[in-house]
């Protein structure tokens, strides 16, 4: 019989599976790290909340004067600065990944100290660092207790048998005094070994609770981060406005190349060879005449195979029956060409706009284009619905599957990059083995 020998001897599992979860916590780097953060907190909140407070005072005092909104000017500016520091704080030891804000743009183009202090001042995220230095230090202080707290407490008394020798032997006392009155001589220490088990148990429960208060603290500290140090929601959906454009003039681009290829090495390739043919048949019309004959039929078919040509690059631009009759019929006809029998079931009430149309049209032209090269399979099938004012497709095979979407460089990931210009989304479920299921959800207008 074979023995599977693991890192830490023959037949043993690794020494953080014999410990539970709850156990192992306090020792862990991410309740260490989320401490760290609690205690540098309260320093820094204590920074930015007095050079806010500092510069805006007296920047309003001096608006009186010329001076007053240089100094507001400096004071969101090293309101922006701590932001920084606090993001990469945030990033070193919470783990969480903030994006930078959006810089500060001068509007019309103008340079000079002057410009950029407005736009400063006129600038949302500016504001909202102030924000921030002004809400954290009651948080932070708050937080700094509460995690102090419980951690000394916690480590304090779960180890309380172990240093409870320095009161007899430096202060005189037989253990940490609970309650004293020297008036009525009553003193309450915790010398018994019964009181001095209960402190050690009440120490490690403090202790095994601890992860989560810091996780609770921190959770607050991630949220104000995020909201207020992080770029606003405009400033996101403009960026990714920007991203999407990009990727629709890029598609457009590598389509006009598409087309202009496929015209110049298909049909017009073609009809140059049909010139040349017909010149030659015209030649020789009169001294042979059966010749002529021939290069003429051979003629009429290198025009038929242009005309399908043409016809196949006008149906890859926009096929007619989507226009006439919808993405239902020509999601029909599209499986009708296809190497692999395809079901098609369509639950479209009413038409999606046109635009949507062809992209879920080509969407699915393309999934099948893909069925039919790579997949092996004997059957596919898709389907079209609307849900909640989306488009729904899914488009499956019985194939061997190990589709990816992620890889970079492949028809799935420039197809999800499409369809996330128009906000859509792309998931594609392929293990390996099959079947594969890509479905797409696109907005309906």
């Amino acid at each position: 019989m074979a023995t599977a020998y693991g890192p830490y001897g023959p037949g043993s599992a690794p020494r953080h599976r014999l410990v539970p979860p709850t156990l192992r916590a306090p020792f862990e780097a991410r309740v260490w790290r989320e401490f760290l953060y609690l205690l540098l907190s309260l320093p820094m909140a204590v920074l930015a909340f007095a050079y806010a407070v500092v510069m805006l005072s007296l920047g309003a005092g001096l608006l009186i004067t010329f001076l007053g909104v240089p100094v507001l000017g400096a004071a969101l500016a090293g309101c922006r600065g701590i932001g920084v520091v606090e993001r990469a704080r945030a990033r070193a030891l919470l783990r969480v990944e903030v994006a930078e804000p959006e810089p500060v743009r001068v509007a019309g183009g103008k340079r000079g100290p002057v410009s950029w202090v407005g736009a400063l001042l006129k600038s949302g995220t500016s504001w909202r660092h102030v924000l921030y230095a002004l809400l954290h230090l009651p948080w932070a202080i708050f937080a700094f207790t509460v995690a102090m707290v419980f951690a000394c407490y916690g480590w304090g008394f779960a180890t309380y048998p172990l240093w409870r020798w320095v009161f007899p032997t430096y202060i005189d006392q037989p253990g940490i005094e609970l309650f004293g009155d020297d008036d009525r001589g009553r003193h309450f220490y915790l010398d018994a070994p019964f009181e001095v088990a209960a402190s050690c148990v009440l120490g490690v429960l403090v202790l095994l609770a601890t992860p989560w208060v810091m996780r609770a603290l921190t959770s607050v500290d991630r949220l104000l981060v995020k909201g207020l140090l992080g770029p606003s929601r405009l400033a996101t959906r403009v960026w990714e406005l920007e991203s999407d454009r990009g990727t629709v003039v890029d598609t457009a681009a590598a389509d006009l190349r598409r087309i202009e290829r496929d015209l110049h090495d298909g049909a017009q390739a073609r009809l140059v060879a049909l010139a040349m043919d017909l010149g030659l048949a015209k030649e020789k019309l009169d001294e042979d005449p059966q010749a002529a004959a021939r290069m003429v039929d051979e003629a009429h078919g290198e025009v038929k195979l242009a005309l399908q040509e043409l016809r196949d690059l006008a149906r890859g631009i926009h096929p007619a029956i989507l226009t006439d009759r919808g993405l239902g019929p020509a999601l029909s006809a599209l499986a009708a060409r296809c190497t692999v029998p395809v079901t098609v079931t369509a639950d479209l009430p009413e038409r999606p706009a046109p635009a949507i149309e062809g992209i879920a049209y080509f969407t699915v032209s393309e999934l099948l284009q893909n069925i039919s090269k790579h997949s092996n399979a004997r059957t596919a099938d898709v389907d079209v619905w609307r849900a909640e004012g989306r488009v729904m497709l899914r488009v499956g095979d019985d194939g061997r599957g190990g589709a990816n979407a992620s890889a970079g460089g492949s028809g799935l990931a420039g197809l999800a990059e499409r369809i996330e210009a128009v906000d859509g989304v792309l998931i594609v479920h392929s293990p390996p083995g099959g079947p594969t299921s890509v479905t797409v959800e696109l907005p309906w207008r």
